[in-house]
């Protein structure tokens, strides 16, 4: 039978390589958890960042458009507004129409171009005098074909009510026309009227 020294030393061996373990597991731990905690930082801090290449604003498509718009709405003045507008558009910037308003005497349906002046007449007011300025005329007082209202293309040779309604409401699904020879794609405009009206009519 061994000693009781021989037997104790072995037990104290074992004890000693357990503690000695046990610290380096806790150290490798340790290690392990601050290397985690270091990486975990650095990838939160580059996630919030904010991207330089989304720093400026996009720019709104289409171009912007200047009206004058007078009469009867509720704020005349000179609005902006985007390219592919219609008059409703512009009648609307404008606070609407008063209470005085003749709606019946504008196409709101119609595309608005830059640089017009909208006018808008109270019940029992006559049209104004057509002039270079005013909406659906251009140079030398031609008809703008693009932006002229029902009653204004009445005043050309051969249109009357029906006709002017038709190019009207060509425009309204077409678009602007591109060349005066397009008023041939209107129903009703035909080789002898368009003689008459070419000299006439602009875009």
């Amino acid at each position: 039978m061994d000693p009781p020294d021989q037997i104790v030393a072995p037990r104290r061996t074992r004890l000693r390589v357990g503690l000695g373990a046990a610290v380096v597991l806790v150290l490798l731990g340790f290690g392990i958890a601050v290397l985690v905690s270091a990486l975990g930082s650095h990838g939160s801090t580059a996630t919030v960042s904010p991207p330089t290449s989304t720093a400026a604003p996009t720019e709104a498509p289409g171009g912007t458009l200047f009206v004058h718009i007078l009469g009867a709405v509720e704020r005349p003045g000179l609005y902006t507004l985007s390219d592919g507008d219609r008059a409703v558009d512009a009648i609307a910037s404008a606070g609407g129409f008063s209470a005085t308003a003749d709606q019946s005497q504008l196409n709101l349906a119609r595309l608005i171009v830059d640089g017009e002046q909208i006018y808008v007449p109270n019940i029992g007011e006559a049209p104004p005098v057509a002039s270079s300025d005013a909406v659906g005329t251009g140079v030398g007082g031609k008809v703008n074909i693009n932006t002229a209202d029902a009653a204004t293309l009445e005043t050309l040779p051969r249109v009357g009510p029906a006709m002017a309604k038709r190019i009207v409401d060509w425009r309204a699904a077409n678009g602007r026309f591109t060349a005066v020879e397009d008023l041939m794609s209107v129903s009703g405009v035909g080789e002898k009227t368009f003689e008459q009206l070419k000299d006439l009519v602009t875009i």
